[in-house]
């Protein structure tokens, strides 16, 4: 006999299908019925309705037996054939205020070449008054079709950008957020020439003369944009509320539109932590954020008190976490290696924030129970941070079911993949990264180093590791069906396929965006999967990822988006 639990007025009750529902007069705010329901409990793995009150799943079974709770005023959402219905899905590593500016400036992603650029600045700059900033981001030189002429190591150079907006200062963010190119007016306003020394854990790229490119690697973005920061504080607090309130705003729907219910943001300062939690207490925040904070170890130290908060404002904000970067991203030679690149024999990448600012910081979550989350993409950053981890858990610093983390985790010495899991590391890692960037990993590690540690999913998880999944927004589009559909074909989009023995099963890769990934933030108890007593965050497929062919996955639409038991996105074009 199956049985479903009940939660309801703070009482736990089991009660058999078999048709006891009447006699608890219960009656659902919201019933989803009459397709496959994937609850991801593997005590009944699969349902044919929930049934939700106020905020929470109270019960799942049979059509006929949730039937019961249904009165004049539940609403049913009746899936159509072939529609699922799963856990609403966790963006496990993304930037939320990132994703709401993004859709504010020039959106650089879609270029071709160089050129298309400098014509999208052209284009902003008629409209912009003398002075105006203008911004982008997205843009990536391994996936232009040609290289622009005056290149420096594959890299644009910044005169075309000085024709084509002469009078406003102009800065564009690389894909991976690694690194920028400003024109001269940025570089004159943060007082950058000739004979400016890069920061430690950043590199200004030079021409052949000497001159600055424009380009900025890095911590060396820090001058340009510490100026196009300064230019923001100007701003009344009002036009600055109304600024952030609207970034919050878009990435909220473009989370909805992808049927992203939470969202776990990757390192937001202690102002910025505040700022969310107030209007979390408001009721303002649109999905679920788990925040990691990123400041000094000695500013968070003393802050603590004011941002930590679990569950506040009905579960919507969460800050419990730390970030650091401890190296750079693999496209524009900055993630950190054991050897030197293959396609730049004198460089192993970059150290940004130093060994011991880390360990600092990571001293400061041990001491106040908080989660540690370290940015490492190359495998001597990877090993670097083990190496700290497994330091602190000898010292009894880290103790228990500590869940700490490294984000991405893409490029692992293969004698450090088996301590994720012997450690209990938690590996962040998005699926989607994998095919954006196969087209030029083997460009910089080499066939062998790419073959034994490059987006390792297989070998992780056979190691006992968790992973949880995400895009790095606004690094790649927040799509999560395309993570999904990287880490179960690794297909690129000639139809190669990188390394495909590192896939995942459907399950796995769907537990990433669920179980997994709510488990690697401390909240598998409310989210993450379909059972009574969780959290009514649900997102409604247009197929079942599960069983529909490769070729299929690609295409599969969110058609609704149900946070707290609100139905907050439908789109009927899914149907």
């Amino acid at each position: 006999m199956n049985t479903t639990w009940i939660r309801s007025a703070g009482l736990a009750i089991a009660i058999a299908l078999a048709g006891t529902f009447s006699l608890l007069a219960i009656q659902a705010d919201l019933v989803i019925t009459g397709g496959t329901i994937r609850t991801m409990d593997p005590a009944q793995p699969v349902v044919d309705s929930i049934a939700i009150i106020g905020n929470e799943i109270v019960a799942s079974g049979s059509a006929a037996a949730i039937g019961e709770l249904v009165n004049g005023r539940t609403k049913v959402i009746r899936l159509e054939p072939g529609q699922i219905a799963v856990p609403g899905l966790i963006e496990s590593h993304g930037h939320f205020l990132g994703l709401g500016e993004s859709l504010m400036m020039l959106d650089l992603a879609g270029a071709q070449k160089w050129s298309d650029i400098v014509e999208q600045v052209r284009v902003a700059a008629e409209s912009a008054a003398p002075g105006d900033w203008i911004v982008g981001r997205g843009w990536h030189q391994s996936k232009w079709s040609e290289l622009p002429e005056g290149s420096t190591d594959g890299y644009p150079d910044n005169r075309g950008l000085d024709q084509a907006a002469p009078n406003n200062p102009v800065l564009l963010t690389h894909a991976s957020g690694h690194m920028s190119i400003a024109n001269g007016y940025a570089m004159r306003m943060a007082s950058l020439d000739k004979d400016s020394q890069a920061p430690s854990g950043g590199e200004y790229l030079r021409r052949g003369d000497g001159e600055l490119s424009g380009v900025l690697r890095e911590t060396a973005q820090g001058p340009v944009q510490r100026v196009f920061g300064n230019d923001r504080t100007k701003m009344s607090a009002e036009e600055s509320a109304g600024l952030m309130e609207r970034a919050v705003q878009l990435a909220g729907e473009e989370c909805w539109k992808n049927g992203i219910t939470s969202f776990h943001d990757a390192g937001s300062s202690v102002s910025t932590a505040r700022q969310l939690r107030s209007l979390a207490l408001q009721n303002r925040l649109p999905v679920r954020l788990y925040v990691m904070l990123r400041d000094s170890p000695e500013m968070i130290q003393q802050r603590i008190s004011m941002v930590k908060s679990i569950g506040l404002g009905d579960e919507f904000f969460t800050c419990r976490a730390l970030k650091r970067s401890i190296d750079g991203a693999l496209g524009p030679h900055g993630a950190w290696l054991l050897a030197p690149y293959a396609d730049s024999t004198g460089s192993s990448g970059l150290n940004t924030d130093s060994v011991e600012v880390v360990r600092r910081t990571a001293e400061v979550a041990a001491k106040n129970g908080l989660q540690m989350c370290v940015h490492a993409i190359g495998d001597r950053a990877n090993r670097e941070v083990l190496d700290m981890y497994q330091a602190m858990i000898d010292q009894k610093l880290l103790k228990g079911d500590h869940r700490w983390r490294i984000e991405h985790a893409q490029h692992l010495h293969p004698e450090d993949i088996a301590r994720f899991g012997e450690m209990g590391v938690v590996a962040a890692m998005q699926g989607v990264h994998c095919t954006s960037d196969a087209i030029f990993v083997l460009q910089r590690l080499g066939a062998l180093r790419a073959e034994q540690g490059a987006y390792v999913w297989r070998s992780l998880l056979d190691s006992g590791a968790v992973i949880c999944n995400g895009t790095d927004v606004p690094v790649e589009r927040i799509d999560p069906i395309v993570s999904i559909a990287a880490c179960v074909t690794r297909k690129l989009a000639d139809g190669a396929t990188f390394f495909p023995e590192q896939c995942m099963t459907r399950e796995e890769a769907l537990r990433s965006y669920t179980i997994d990934a709510a488990w690697a933030a401390f909240e598998e108890s409310r989210k993450g999967s379909l059972v009574p007593g969780k959290l009514a965050d649900v997102t409604i497929l247009s197929r079942d990822i599960i069983k529909c062919s490769d070729d299929e996955l690609p295409g599969t639409k969110v058609v609704q988006t149900i946070i707290g038991g609100k139905v907050v996105f439908s789109d009927e074009s899914g149907r």
